[in-house]
C-alpha cells in the first residue's frame, strides 16, 4: 500500500500540468478570448478591437493560451488567426458556473 506522500509524489507531474492549464485561464481577458473563440476562429486584429487593448498585449494573452494547449494559431499572410484546440475546455466553464450558482443559492438562503 502506498503512503499518502508517495501517492502525491506520483501524481504531482499530472497535477502540475493541470495547474498550468488552469493558470492560463486565470485572467479575465483570456477567459473572454476563449469564450469568443467558442464562436469560431478570430484574427488577432478582431480580438484586439473587442478587448480594447494593443496588439502586443492581446498577443501575449494568446501566447499563454497557446502554450497551455488551449488554442492553436494559423498564420495567413500578415494576419494570425486563433481557434480553440480543445472545445472541452468549455465544460470547465460550465462547472465554474455551477459553483457560482451554488454560492448564490447559499447566500440567498442565509
Amino acid at each position: 500500500m502506498q503512503t499518502t506522500s508517495a501517492k502525491y509524489q506520483q501524481q504531482k507531474p499530472q497535477l502540475l500540468a493541470r495547474t498550468r492549464v488552469i493558470k492560463a485561464l486565470a485572467h479575465p481577458t483570456r477567459l473572454f478570448i476563449v469564450e469568443e473563440l467558442e464562436k469560431g476562429e478570430r484574427c488577432v486584429c478582431d480580438l484586439t478591437a473587442m478587448i480594447g487593448a494593443d496588439v502586443s498585449t492581446v498577443s501575449k494573452h494568446l501566447t499563454v493560451l497557446r502554450e497551455a494547449g488551449i488554442v492553436v494559431d494559423d498564420k495567413r499572410r500578415n494576419q494570425v488567426f486563433y481557434r480553440l484546440k480543445v472545445h472541452c475546455i468549455l465544460n470547465f466553464f460550465g462547472c465554474v458556473e455551477s459553483v457560482l450558482d451554488s454560492q448564490r443559492d447559499e447566500a440567498l438562503r442565509q
